[in-house]
């Protein structure tokens, strides 16, 4: 059973750093599963956040981010992290880790929710102007 828990939300002030962890459950081969992030926030679409592949060898983002967020991944601890610096009020939703089974060790990375089919409960992130 696949199984995924986020922490690290809070509340801080815009221009303020915060670090997203997702551990993953024993019992599954996590270095097998591309990673990604994903937020929604109060009556908006969930959002494409940002995604690694198997390795972590290779990355991508939302325009929204770019230069500001930085996903990785440590693969001996089953854990993904996104850390999040010069946060904006914009910013502010509940962040999802997603996975999904990857066969491939390249530089492909999928950006779509419906790529995904774990998914954890999420966690708060409120950023204050």
């Amino acid at each position: 059973q696949v199984q995924l828990v986020e922490s690290g939300g809070g509340l801080v002030q815009a221009g303020d750093s915060l670090r997203l962890s997702c551990a993953a459950s024993e019992g599954w081969t996590f270095s097998n599963y591309a990673m990604g992030w994903f937020r929604q926030a109060p009556g908006k679409e969930r959002e494409f956040v940002a995604a690694i592949i198997r390795s972590g060898g290779s990355t991508s983002y939302a325009d929204s981010v770019k230069g500001r967020f930085t996903i990785s991944r440590d693969n001996a601890k089953k854990t993904q992290y996104l850390q999040m610096n010069s946060l904006k009020p914009e910013d502010t939703a509940v962040y999802y880790c997603a996975a999904h089974r990857s066969f491939s060790i390249g530089t492909i990375l999928r950006t779509r929710q419906a790529d995904y089919p774990y998914w954890g409960q999420g966690t708060q992130v409120t950023v204050s102007s």
